[in-house]
């Protein structure tokens, strides 16, 4: 009779709770034995050593019996994933010297000096000669819009209404008042005449190119995507590459830089998503998430401290809604 009416009072529960809970327990007989203190693996048991840091799990109640619904939530819960096991504040974690530029890692401390009174080490003293004294600014530029049916790079000439946009976003780069110290542009042919033509609205500015950021797969995206897989091998070779052009290109200022520098970087749609997120400390493999128009403008600001922030993600609000693109 107790048996049944345990079971008559969870049936009853699930009941209130509109027939969604699922029953995981069940009632086990009055004369049940003590159970012993859990054992390690010397003594033969299977308990689990909880998480450290974790938050206590749902422990089961005397006389019940851990089915498999709440016995698959324990293990879900042992089994956290990895980023929440990093340090922080609950805010995430963030990697100052991901630049390798923080002021300690480009001291050499095994030259220490000691204070003769003190006998402490003069490391402070010495640390402001390490410090970045400029902040830096990035702007990420799209190619405009290009022959997508051309069979070599040198065949993917920009349309007219992609010169059109690259015009446009000459205009709004000149229109900000901005000292532009280099425009550093791809080798790929949409993007040298993207560069060619944005360079006409910032003269005096010089530029240059580069291999390093020409389109690629950076990292296999996370969610895979079923309408663009490229070979293992592709991700292999120009992953490598364009995270050189991050560790190239994107880190906070010399210091030997006394004023704030104003950069264009002229390149490709995966090559951009790749570096916002690896400049911000995202997941890298989440760059497919990201959308960018033709002709966009994305800024990044990259502090002494090495704090990064994103000021603009994609922007072409200074075109008209007509020459929006983003094939």
């Amino acid at each position: 009779m107790a048996f049944r009416r345990a079971l008559a009072v969870a049936a009853a529960a699930c009941g209130l709770a509109g027939g969604s809970a699922l029953l995981s327990a069940v009632a086990v007989g009055r004369t049940s034995q003590p159970s012993a203190a859990p054992q390690g693996p010397a003594g033969g048991g299977d308990a689990l050593p909880e998480p450290r840091g974790a938050a206590p799990l749902p422990s089961t109640a005397p006389g019940l019996l851990l089915l498999p619904a709440q016995a698959a939530a324990r293990s879900a819960a042992l089994a956290a994933p990895a980023w929440l096991e990093k340090p922080g504040n609950g805010c995430g974690f963030w990697d100052s010297n991901w630049d390798r530029r923080e002021p300690q890692a480009l001291m050499n401390l095994q030259k220490k000096k000691k204070n003769e009174e003190t006998g402490e080490e003069e490391v402070l003293s010495r640390l402001v000669h390490y410090k970045a004294k400029a902040t830096r600014h990035i702007f990420l530029i799209r190619h405009s819009q290009y022959n997508m049916e051309g069979h070599d790079d040198k065949d993917k000439t920009l349309t007219s209404l992609g010169r059109e946009q690259a015009e446009l976003t000459g205009k709004r780069l000149a229109s900000l008042g901005l000292k532009f110290d280099k425009i550093v542009h791809s080798s790929m042919t949409r993007a040298t005449e993207t560069t060619n033509i944005i360079s006409k609205h910032l003269p005096g500015v010089k530029k240059s190119s580069t291999d390093l950021l020409r389109e690629g797969a950076p990292i296999e995206p996370n969610p895979p995507t079923s309408h663009w897989k490229p070979e293992a091998v592709q991700y292999y070779e120009d992953g490598a590459r364009i995270e050189a052009a991050f560790r190239n290109y994107i880190h906070r200022a010399d210091v030997k830089q006394e004023e704030d520098s104003y950069e264009i970087f002229v390149c490709h749609s995966n090559v951009i998503r790749y570096i916002v997120c690896r400049a911000l400390q995202f997941p890298p493999e989440g760059w497919l998430r990201i959308s960018l128009n033709n002709g966009s403008i994305t800024h990044l600001v990259i502090r002494p401290n090495g704090r990064v922030a994103l000021r603009m993600l994609g922007d072409t609000g200074f075109m008209p809604p007509e020459k929006i693109t983003r094939g």
